[in-house]
């Protein structure tokens, strides 16, 4: 059986690495003090990726060739989808009034967390209007970055029936979906699904954690180039 060598693969994370922790100048950034790292990160993600997909297609020879070359373009690639996640979420940001939706960038993705009890009543999956406008910024930005998809996953906490909590779920995410479709994004970007109780953030054992599962979350992800 033939192994991949990783030596050239771990030196290319490295230089990464370096350029993730320092800014132009040479000095060391605070882990918080920098507004690209999540662009920084997707060279990271990219280069990673690269390496490893590079060194697979070469023959035993010029594996470590492939991942340099692999590394390479795909950090400029995760550097690109990196730097648009990044105006993207800023855009949102300056564009949502609600303190109550968070995002999240990973640096591969944004993800959007709509707290249920401020989209829905008790039961209801009919969003309140109330909170229409903060979906209409949403499908505004969207509409501002095409080149994504969207998903929209609904959750819920543990209380009552898991199948009832599966199916209502899945139509709170559905709703979430109508309404950015109706503010103009394109039914074929947004896929839209439930996860019912399956996947927790919090403790279902309290209250305040009852609360943090109970979420719509709105994930984009840039298409592949």
């Amino acid at each position: 059986m033939t192994f991949v060598k990783f030596p050239m693969i771990a030196a290319v994370a490295g230089v990464f690495a370096l350029g993730a922790c320092t800014d132009p100048n040479g000095s060391v950034l605070a882990p918080n003090g920098d507004p690209n790292q999540r662009t920084k990160n997707g060279v990271l993600i990219g280069a990673a990726a690269g390496a490893v997909v590079g060194a697979l297609s070469k023959g035993d020879g010029n594996r470590d060739k492939g991942a340099i070359k692999g590394a390479i373009i795909g950090g400029a690639l995760g550097a690109g989808a990196g730097a648009l996640l990044d105006r993207q979420e800023r855009d949102l940001r300056q564009s949502l009034g609600n303190d109550n939706v968070t995002i999240n960038n990973t640096g591969d993705r944004l993800i959007v967390t709509l707290p249920q009890d401020i989209l829905f009543a008790t039961g209801s999956s009919a969003v309140r209007p109330d909170l229409q406008s903060d979906l209409a910024a949403v499908a505004s930005n969207l509409q501002a970055y095409p080149d994504t998809t969207v998903q929209i996953v609904g959750h819920t906490d543990s209380d009552g029936d898991a199948a009832f909590n599966q199916q209502l779920s899945n139509d709170r995410a559905n709703a979430v979906a109508s309404v950015l479709i109706n503010n103009g994004v394109s039914g074929g970007r947004v896929q839209a699904f439930g996860r019912g109780e399956a996947q927790p953030v919090a403790s279902n054992l309290n209250a305040a954690g009852k609360a943090q599962n109970r979420r719509v979350e709105i994930v984009i992800l840039p298409n592949a180039a």
